[in-house]
């Protein structure tokens, strides 16, 4: 049991019809991918050829940002406002696609690109699933 489903476990009242399941997956991909999304800025900013990754470093840091979020606000469920998740969730799933596509650019020459690419098409398909709602 992870520590998103231990918390989700402990929510004294009902999610609201929310699956599960999709919440869990979306946090911990929101999660995931802010980290990765950091570190592979942050790699970027270690290269040798830095300048030809500026759009890189730039594309993960928003998207570590909105992923951030995104993760904070689903997470959150009391006075829950179902038109400015969705909205967050949108937002998310578009930064992650973005910033997938950026990294891919680079993933033939950095391995990190290539790994934060993955985690941001997980989260931008957790994002896309929770938005869809249940089942």
């Amino acid at each position: 049991m992870t520590l998103v489903d231990r918390m989700l476990d402990t929510y004294p009242k009902d999610l609201g019809g929310v699956d599960r399941e999709r919440l869990r997956t979306c946090i911990e991909a929101c999660v995931a991918c802010a980290q990765a999304c950091t570190a592979c800025a942050d790699a970027c900013l270690g290269e040798d050829a830095v300048a030809d990754l500026r759009t890189c470093i730039r594309t993960c840091a928003d998207c570590a940002d909105v992923c951030d979020a995104t993760g904070r606000v689903v997470s959150r469920h009391t006075g829950y406002d179902a038109n400015l998740t969705r909205a967050v969730l949108a937002a998310c799933a578009t930064a992650c696609r973005a910033c997938a596509d950026e990294c891919e650019r680079h993933a033939s020459m950095h391995e990190h690109c290539r790994v934060c690419a993955e985690a941001c098409r997980r989260c931008e398909q957790a994002c896309r699933d929770l938005l869809a709602g249940p089942g």
